[in-house]
């Protein structure tokens, strides 16, 4: 496949602490292994975009970069395309020559999370999005609170919380939300790690339960959603089609020698229910 190349590939890592990120570059580096190629691991500090991995990529002899982070800004689309490397990203909302994307339907899992929320009778619902730089967190929070918008009265009532991903800002943010008196009884989290600091603060500060008093939704179906002490309904991103995804257009990148390659592909999260939402257990 690589024939009068260096057979590596760049590998973008960041935010290895979110359980998500470590599954998808665990199943990244074995497919790119299976390949017959060499990965070669790049830390950023970021982890949200490649923005701060420009000059690191720049600097090495690859053949192309496959990471689950995506493309922060038009600028660092410009920047990267100039490298002439495909670049291959997850969820990322930019693209450009030579750089392509494999998304989440985030917009679609919103308005699924949405109605949910209406099938629940949710009258006082929560946004807990993540950083305001996380397109695939602003394209869940428009699909739930566009869909919320046009079918139920409870929009009026949205509260939108803003966390940065991690479980001690959903437990924050919860927690803040609880000693101003307001009691929500539905809460969608942009993602599992801040949901499951949500379900602590419930129960923790309130003493409230899932689903009997609030219904809670989170994002990415990373292990700890399944443990007994959480039971988080959430949305898979299909990591494993992802990377295969990625895998074909990474193929097909590196058959279009000096040809810029761009495509975009759309994967639908499946929804796993477990008793944060589910009644009648």
């Amino acid at each position: 496949m690589l024939s009068g190349r260096s057979h590596m590939v760049g590998v973008v890592i960041g935010g290895l602490d979110n359980p998500f990120y470590a599954s998808a570059l665990e199943r990244l580096a074995i497919a790119l292994r299976q390949a017959g190629l060499q990965v070669l691991l790049v830390q950023v500090d970021d982890a949200l975009t490649l923005d701060t991995a420009l000059d690191q990529l720049a600097s090495y002899r690859i053949d192309a970069v496959v990471t689950s982070l995506a493309v922060g800004s038009q600028s660092v689309v410009q920047a990267l395309s100039e490298l002439h490397t495909p670049v291959i990203c997850f969820n990322s909302s930019f693209v450009g020559p030579w750089i392509s994307t494999v998304v989440s339907n985030n917009y679609g899992a919103g308005q699924i999370a949405a109605q949910i929320f209406i099938k629940h009778g949710v009258t006082h619902p929560v946004w807990l999005a993540g950083p305001a730089k996380n397109a695939a967190s602003r394209a869940r929070g428009e699909g739930f609170c566009d869909t919320l918008k046009e079918t139920s009265d409870c929009f009026g009532k949205l509260v939108r919380l803003r966390g940065d991903d991690t479980y001690q800002s959903g437990y924050n943010a919860i927690r803040r939300l609880l000693q101003r008196g307001l009691r929500p009884d539905g809460i969608f989290s942009s993602n599992d790690m801040m949901a499951c600091g949500v379900l602590d603060a419930l129960r923790e500060c309130a003493d409230l339960r899932c689903p009997d008093d609030v219904i809670v939704l989170g994002y990415d179906n990373i292990p700890q959603a399944a443990w007994h002490g959480y039971d988080l309904t959430s949305f898979d991103q299909r990591t494993d089609q992802m990377v295969t995804v990625a895998m074909d257009m990474l193929n097909e990148a590196l058959q279009t020698v000096n040809h810029p390659y761009s495509q975009t592909h759309t994967i639908n999260a499946q929804l796993i229910e477990r008793g944060s939402t589910r009644t009648g257990r």
